[in-house]
C-alpha cells in the first residue's frame, strides 16, 4: 500500500479553481438528479476531506446531506483532522479507504468519492473494484487520479508502470506508442472502467451508468471518472433527467472527457465577459486581447467558476 502523499501541505485545497469548477458541476448534477426521483439529500457522502473538508461543506450546505464520513490514511494528523471538522455531522475515520468500503451501510445509498492525489496504483483499482461490489444500487462512485506521467520521461517506462499497477486489468496488447503523453488519460480511464466491471461481475441486473469524465489541472493534470451503480430503473431516471442536457454529462466512458479549463483573467476582464455570457461562437472582446479558445473555455464553465477576493479582518 502506498504511503500518504500529504498533498494538503503542498496546495491549499480551497484555492484550486479548476477543482472548484469540478466540485460545482458535481453539485449541479446531484441537484438535477434530486429533482428526477433520486433522494440525494438522504444519501451518505463519504470522501477524503483531509484538513480542508471543502467538498463536505458544499455537500452539506447545497445538497442538505447530513450523513458524512471523511476517511484519512495519514495517522500523523488525526487531531488536526478532528479539529477542522466543519460540522458536527461529519464523522472521521483514520484507516485505508479499502478497509472502510465494505463497512458502509447497505441500507443507505452513497456518494463515494475516491479522491486520490497521486498517480494510479493497484491499491486504487482494488478500492474501485470493492466499491463496485459493495455500493448499493442507486449509489454514485467518483474516482480521481493524477494523470501526469508516472515516472521518468520515456513512454516505455510509463507502460511498465501501468502494466505493474494495472495487474489483471492491464491490456497486454498495448504498445509503447499507446502510452504517449496525450493518451495517458485514456489509459487511466480504461483501467478504472475494468476495475469497476470486475467489482460488478457477481451482481445480477446491475451495471455502471457513467455520468462524469472530467479532465482538468491546477498544476498537475487530474482525471475524475464517475457514475451510478444502477439497474434499468436508475438508467431510465437518468435518461429522463435534465442532467443529460448539460455540457459536462458523459454517458459513455469512451467519449472524450469534459475538459475544465479556467482562463487566467483579471477581475475586470471576467466581469466584462460575464456581461456577454453565454456569447456566440467565435466572439472575442474588442476591449482587450483574449483568444477565442479562452473565451470558449470560459463560456463552458462561467456559471461554476469561483470568485476569489481578499478579506481583511
Amino acid at each position: 500500500m502506498s504511503e500518504p502523499t500529504q498533498s494538503y501541505l503542498k496546495v491549499h485545497y480551497e484555492l484550486r479553481p479548476a477543482k472548484q469548477v469540478e466540485r460545482r458541476m458535481l453539485i449541479d448534477a446531484f441537484q438535477l438528479l434530486s429533482h428526477t426521483g433520486f433522494s440525494i439529500r438522504d444519501y451518505q457522502y463519504t470522501g477524503m476531506g483531509s484538513i480542508y473538508f471543502v467538498d463536505f461543506i458544499l455537500v452539506h450546505r447545497l445538497l442538505g446531506i447530513s450523513r458524512m464520513l471523511s476517511v484519512e490514511y495519514d495517522t500523523t494528523i488525526k487531531k488536526r483532522i478532528e479539529f477542522n471538522r466543519p460540522f458536527g455531522c461529519v464523522k472521521t475515520k483514520i484507516a485505508p479507504i479499502g478497509d472502510v468500503i465494505p463497512t458502509l451501510s447497505k441500507d443507505l445509498k452513497h456518494i463515494l468519492w475516491l479522491d486520490y492525489d497521486g498517480v494510479l496504483r493497484n491499491s486504487h483499482l482494488q478500492d474501485v473494484s470493492l466499491a463496485a461490489t459493495y455500493l448499493p444500487v442507486g449509489s454514485i462512485l467518483l474516482v480521481t487520479v493524477d494523470v501526469e506521467p508516472p515516472k521518468g520521461d520515456d513512454p516505455a517506462e510509463w507502460r511498465e508502470h501501468f502494466e505493474t499497477e494495472g495487474a489483471e486489468y492491464f491490456d497486454q496488447t498495448l504498445k509503447k506508442k499507446d502510452f504517449a503523453r496525450s493518451l495517458l488519460p485514456r489509459r487511466n480511464i480504461d483501467l478504472i472502467a475494468k476495475a469497476i466491471q470486475s467489482g460488478l461481475s457477481g451482481r445480477k441486473e446491475v451495471e455502471f451508468l457513467p455520468l462524469f469524465n472530467f479532465l482538468y489541472q491546477d498544476g498537475h493534470e487530474m482525471l475524475t471518472v464517475g457514475g451510478m451503480i444502477g439497474s434499468s430503473t436508475e438508467k431510465r431516471l437518468i435518461n429522463g433527467s435534465p442532467l443529460a442536457e448539460t455540457n459536462y454529462y458523459r454517458k459513455d466512458l469512451d467519449d472524450d472527457p469534459c475538459v475544465i479549463k479556467v482562463p487566467r483573467l483579471t477581475r475586470k476582464e471576467r466581469l466584462h465577459l460575464d456581461e456577454q455570457m453565454p456569447c456566440d461562437d467565435g466572439w472575442t472582446p474588442s476591449e482587450f486581447e483574449l483568444s477565442a479558445d479562452n473565451v470558449n473555455a470560459y463560456r463552458k464553465i462561467y456559471t461554476y467558476c469561483p470568485s476569489y477576493a481578499e478579506l481583511l479582518l
